[in-house]
């Protein structure tokens, strides 16, 4: 459960979001690659004295950065795009919830389970606990480790709504 202060992402309750997560610590990793060898880069340039003023041209260097930029995004392109289809696909859910926006509170609908819905309203300010203007009076309860497609749809007015743990 994610609260206040907290550096990480919310725990994964599903196989996409598992992905997601290690998706972003493969981005991460390359990012914190390139930004080492920059400072590096960098470092061994201001501490060197021996200056090449005569240098008209290299075409060794500029091979080296036109090809590595082209590798980086090819490294962060392809499981990026595998994701994005993996994403995309809703292959037999577990459960399907309908959720529909209201002006100020969401209906949900477990429509696998016959007649089952709720409507969820915002808990007020005197409610204590970590999680102000972010918690309800009745949440939803999903199962973990399954797919489970939403439908999302408004009543009145544009509305956002997300649960991360999902991806």
């Amino acid at each position: 459960m994610a609260t206040w202060g907290g550096l990480l992402f919310q725990d994964s309750v599903s196989p996409l979001m598992e992905q997601l997560i290690f998706f972003h610590d493969h981005a991460l990793l390359i990012l914190l690659l390139i930004t080492s060898l920059v400072i590096y880069m960098i470092y061994m340039l201001m501490s060197n004295m021996m200056l090449n003023r005569f240098l008209l041209e290299g075409q060794e260097i500029e091979i080296i950065w036109t090809v590595f930029p082209a590798v980086v995004l090819i490294f962060i392109a392809f499981p990026s795009l595998r994701l994005l289809y993996l994403l995309d696909e809703v292959s037999s859910p577990g459960l399907t919830l309908k959720v529909l926006g209201h002006q100020w509170y969401w209906s949900y609908e477990y429509s696998d389970f016959g007649d089952l819905e709720f409507d969820s309203y915002m808990s007020g300010d005197d409610v204590g606990g970590d999680f102000r203007l972010l918690d309800v009076d009745n949440r939803i309860v999903l199962p973990a480790g399954c797919m489970v497609r939403s439908l999302i749809s408004s009543v009145d007015v544009i509305h956002s709504w997300a649960v991360p743990g999902l991806g």
